[in-house]
């Protein structure tokens, strides 16, 4: 009313836009100064306890500034990262992050539009970027996908369009009870972790996954997984879905698609392809022979935030049957009915493809990083990547301290420090300390695996940034650090006396002990 005192209403929006401004001017400074330098750094370092006490006070109740959130940043949080950024980090299998996709990353959350469909230009953004990757892997126009957190959701989405496509029933109506017969699917032994966690997820249970052995070579032995279909059928269940993997976790195997391809069309069942980090080599044409079969995947599932070096999260999920994909995950609900002129004017949302009604604005970063760099060269780092793991292969080789596990079909390389005369277990025990105390040294991160039932040291080289040199570096150490472990070993025989404790353990110097499984 006219005379009262005008009420301030609250907002979250900074009251002095030049402070925001200023202090994001030295973000980016501080961002590109820290990328610029990284080689300097080291590649990992434990927390220590005075930050971690830190991160246990109470819940800020008055205001501690911009300013100040940035600093603690800095000082608590910057320093210690998993460190997949850097030139020689090799764990697991990570990307390593590009610049314009971390300003990107920034202007998705100012717009902050939530991509569950609607009449909005970044719906068209990811449909565009829907179509560039049907393209660029052969996968056909008429085929429908979408963006995901990661490879597991990937999967997940491509194994649940399987279920209700091949049940031979109503799955949406009568649920997995109402099976007349117990749905199995395969895969080798080398499978990905992500496809139990789906047939858990999906009321199948472990014991529908049969897991095939694989051959020599890491990929799964057609024959045996003949054998186990017919046995299968035989006994009264239905075999629905084949799954093949392109780049194993392990060893980055790839299994022969094509004949996977042939027995699933032959047998009525869905062909469903893990594709993880392996199927951006198609993009390379030297490398795209190593995935030939992969085209003719009913579903398949990968990450854009593995191999092609990407933020997390960003993977995709494509689908053969644009239809079998939307039945799978269809829902009506009112409020988000299509009306002709508004806001949810859009013909098939993406919220009717996928388990997520909210989802982020993922694929701004890959539309830009592609419209900076150009799929060429992506395709051009990733053989970058193979010929650097062949490399290293190659100084594994050529030394006298250090063996390879297994074969180098792609970016993968796994080895272990030997010595004359120790048995198994011991150098197990002695790979296992090695590879903490490299960890901790801030040199570089390799992961662990098991291969063939023994410890490994394993380098997944899906880094951008990696030199040879770094390679060099990597060999060096391995050995100097497994030289000192064997000398310490005549003095301190704690050192190989830990090799009678549970194989799922081993004494970290200074540490304590360290769970294997807990740093897969």
């Amino acid at each position: 009313m006219a005379g009262q005192r005008e009420e301030i209403e609250a907002t979250l929006d900074p009251s002095d836009w030049g402070e925001i401004r200023q202090l994001g001017h030295r973000v980016v400074d501080d961002v590109s100064d820290y990328l610029q330098t990284l080689r300097d750094l080291p590649v990992w370092r434990p927390i220590p306890e005075e930050v971690r006490r830190q991160f246990k006070s109470s819940v800020p109740r008055k205001p501690e500034g911009a300013a100040k959130a940035y600093e603690d940043f800095r000082s608590h949080v910057l320093p210690y990262p998993l460190g997949n950024h850097h030139p020689r980090f090799w764990g697991w299998v990570n990307g390593t992050g590009i610049p314009i996709a971390a300003l990107a990353e920034m202007l998705a959350a100012t717009i902050n539009n939530n991509t569950w469909g609607g009449e909005t230009s970044p719906i068209l953004v990811e449909r565009q970027v829907l179509e560039w990757l049907k393209e660029l892997l052969g996968f056909p126009q008429e085929a429908s996908g979408l963006l995901v957190s990661g490879g597991s959701m990937a999967n997940l989405v491509g194994l649940a369009v399987a279920v209700d496509a091949k049940a031979g029933f109503d799955v949406a109506e009568e649920g997995l009870s109402a099976a007349p017969k117990r749905l199995v699917l395969y895969a080798s032994e080398e499978v990905h972790s992500s496809v139990d966690k789906a047939v858990r997820l999906m009321g199948l249970g472990f014991s529908a996954l049969r897991k095939i052995p694989v051959d020599d070579e890491f990929r799964i032995d057609i024959s045996q997984l003949e054998r186990a279909i017919a046995s299968d059928r035989a006994d009264g269940l239905h075999p629905f879905c084949v799954v093949g993997t392109a780049g194993t976790v392990n060893t980055g195997a790839t299994d022969p698609l094509n004949q996977l391809a042939d027995i699933a069309q032959r047998e009525g069942m869905w062909f469903h392809v893990d594709g993880a980090f392996g199927a951006l080599s198609a993009l390379s044409p030297a490398l795209k022979q190593l995935t030939s079969g992969m085209e003719r995947a009913d579903s398949l599932g990968f990450d854009l935030h593995k191999w092609m070096y990407l933020p997390s999260e960003a993977a995709c999920t494509l689908v053969r049957d644009s239809e079998a994909h939307r039945r799978a995950f269809s829902t009506h609900a009112p409020y988000l009915s299509k009306q002709e002129g508004g806001v949810t004017g859009t013909e098939n949302p993406f919220n009717q493809y996928g388990i997520q009604l909210t989802r982020s604005f993922k694929a701004l970063k890959v539309w830009m990083s592609i419209k900076e760099y150009g799929s060429d060269k992506f395709a051009e780092i990733i053989e970058q990547n193979v010929e650097q793991a062949r490399y290293l292969a190659g100084l594994i080789e050529e030394s006298s301290h250090i063996e390879l596990l297994a074969p180098v079909p792609l970016n993968l390389v796994n080895f272990r420090f030997v010595a004359p005369g120790m048995s198994e277990e011991l150098l197990d025990t002695l790979n296992q300390t090695l590879l903490v105390r490299l960890q901790q040294s801030g040199v570089a991160v390799p992961s662990q695996r098991l291969i063939k039932g023994r410890f490994a040291l394993c380098v997944a080289n899906t880094n951008h940034r990696t030199r040879r040199e770094d390679f060099d570096v990597l060999v060096r150490e391995v050995e100097k650090i497994g030289l000192e472990l064997l000398g310490e070993s005549e003095t301190n025989p704690s050192i190989t006396e830990s090799a009678t404790k549970p194989r799922s353990t081993w004494e970290a110097p200074g540490r304590g002990v360290i769970g294997v499984k807990g740093l897969m």
